[in-house]
């Protein structure tokens, strides 16, 4: 089979659970893989989607057709260990160029060396929209025969009730001290490369962050907030985190089921009004069930860099980068705590806060790595949380 560098590559396929099949040809590590096949939006940041923790068990479909273009570099994982975290990659057209002065190394060298499957010329079009219609479900790639992986498709496990966060979570506490500044770029492309640019502040607060497969932008913004950040596992219990002497507390995006999580919504539950609490897509989630909402999967997800938010405080609507397959009940919520943020799409949850715990989160990435900026000032809300108190 020839791919659109005119290379002759081996005939590959995706494989559904519902027995649907696509052709492509194999691209990246050889052998087989399995997941949730899910897509997303963005029309660009492939190497921060690869790296996000929260893709953990996932077979992510790029709707953009050209990907690879920019290669990948060391500076752009998410990834405190700066691999992959995606459990395979679909892709309509891999480039067969790398053009960017900050590219080190091509992508199908980077999937390859980190042992990542994918499947190139698959028909990412016809794919969305089943999953669109359908609802995310489990899928296979490998050159294997079709029948073979619609059966593996089959056999992999369901992402409702599955605790990723195991997975991904550090096995050591940490401290984190990067900031965004601190980010490698030539300084004649500073300027147009990161045009927010700041000044850490300086560490005038200490915060624990739990760790359930944070994205390293989300760590490098609280330390240009003025924080001193110390990372802790998942499974960390309350008593151990406040015997830190925190002045916050800060709970991470993840992948998998949040209510598969219940070491962490009991840990949550026992510092809810004890420390100022800021939580972020999953945090945002397993916040929501320690207040006692609940939460429920999504047919297909929000994942994409250009998903619209509406503050409802302010009316203002705010485009959002977001990953995720669950969602907390919004009607679960009640007088547990005040809604705060709605998405426009579809009404579902984007934000919450129990005044009476200190506690607040949202369902999205204000981080922005990759994404938009018009979130930022959620990190200034959780320093003036920990200042008031």
């Amino acid at each position: 089979m020839t791919s659109s560098a005119g290379k002759t590559r081996r005939k590959a396929h995706l494989a559904l659970a519902d027995g649907t099949v696509f052709e492509g040809f194999a691209w990246g590590a050889d052998g087989a893989t399995t997941g949730e096949v899910v897509f997303t939006t963005g029309m660009t940041g492939y190497q921060e989607i690869l790296t996000d923790p929260s893709y953990s068990g996932q077979l992510v479909t790029m709707t953009a057709p050209q990907i690879g273009n920019t290669g990948v570099n060391t500076d752009d994982p998410e990834s405190v260990d700066g691999k992959p975290q995606v459990a395979g990659f679909i892709v309509r057209d891999p480039s067969p160029n790398t053009s960017n002065y900050r590219a080190e190394q091509p992508l199908e060298d980077y999937l390859q060396q980190h042992k990542i499957v994918g499947i190139g010329g698959v028909d990412t079009r016809r794919l969305t929209r089943l999953i669109r219609d359908k609802g995310a479900q489990n899928g296979a790639i490998g050159t294997e025969s079709p029948d073979t992986l619609v059966d593996r498709a089959k056999a992999a496990p369901s992402m409702a009730g599955l605790d990723l966060v195991s997975r991904v979570t550090p096995k050591e506490r940490y401290e984190f001290t990067q900031g965004r500044t601190q980010w490698a770029v030539p300084f004649q492309f500073a300027d147009l490369y990161r045009p927010d640019q700041v000044k850490p502040r300086g560490a005038e607060f200490h915060v624990v962050a739990y760790d359930y497969g944070a994205k390293k932008n989300i760590l490098r913004c609280l330390v240009d907030s003025g924080c001193k950040v110390t990372a802790v596992p998942a499974s960390t219990s309350a008593a151990d985190v406040l015997a830190l002497n925190p002045d916050g507390i800060f709970l991470s995006n993840g992948p998998g089921d949040p209510a598969a999580v219940d070491y962490a919504v009991q840990s949550i539950k026992d510092l809810l009004g004890k420390k100022p609490i800021f939580g972020i897509c999953l945090g945002h989630q397993l916040l929501a069930l320690a207040l006692g909402a609940k939460t429920y999967k999504l047919k297909f997800g929000h994942r994409g860099l250009n998903q619209p938010v509406k503050d409802l405080a302010t009316s203002r609507i705010e485009i959002t980068s977001q990953n995720h397959g669950f969602v907390v009940d919004v009607d679960s919520i009640g007088e547990l705590a005040k809604t705060t943020h709605l998405h426009l799409n579809d009404g579902t949850s984007e934000g919450l806060a129990a005044l009476d715990a200190n506690a607040f989160s949202v369902q999205y990435h204000p981080e922005s790595a990759a994404g938009p900026h018009d979130s930022m000032y959620l990190f200034d809300r959780f320093i003036d949380s920990m200042r008031g108190v």
